[in-house]
């Protein structure tokens, strides 16, 4: 097995943690009990709101983990580029393909940063 598919699967397994500990507290938060789920269903209907804030909240907080795990992503094949680069030892090959990860990685960071900055002001300024 290569080395960059070590690395690739060890990226993998890092991407599934990070998931699973962000993605646990949210359902252990939102655990209500049936009376209370009852009580906050039957004030919402009475009071004219179907909780959409809360809704646009969730959708929020899930996009934004979603985004900043692809940055991070991008930044591991920033420092994966930054090795093989170092480990290249002048083969230009090998420069080349270096390179061209490093570009990848930063192309993929921008991307996701624009994508923060369009996404937060979508949500800031359409659903405010």
């Amino acid at each position: 097995m290569k080395i960059t598919e070590k690395v690739k699967i060890a990226v993998a397994v890092l991407a599934v943690m990070a998931m699973s500990v962000v993605a646990l507290p949210a359902g252990v938060a939102h655990a209500d009990t049936k009376a209370t789920l009852d009580k906050k269903t039957a004030q919402s209907y009475f009071n004219g709101n179907t909780d959409d804030k809360q809704l646009m909240n969730t959708l929020n907080t899930i996009i934004n983990v979603a985004i900043g795990l692809i940055g991070f992503i991008a930044v591991v094949v920033i420092i994966l580029g930054g090795v093989q680069y170092t480990t290249s030892a002048g083969d230009a090959g090998k420069v080349k393909k270096a390179k061209d990860t490093i570009m990848y990685g930063i192309i993929g960071l921008v991307i996701a940063l624009l994508a923060f900055a369009i996404v937060n002001f979508i949500l800031g300024n359409v659903f405010a």
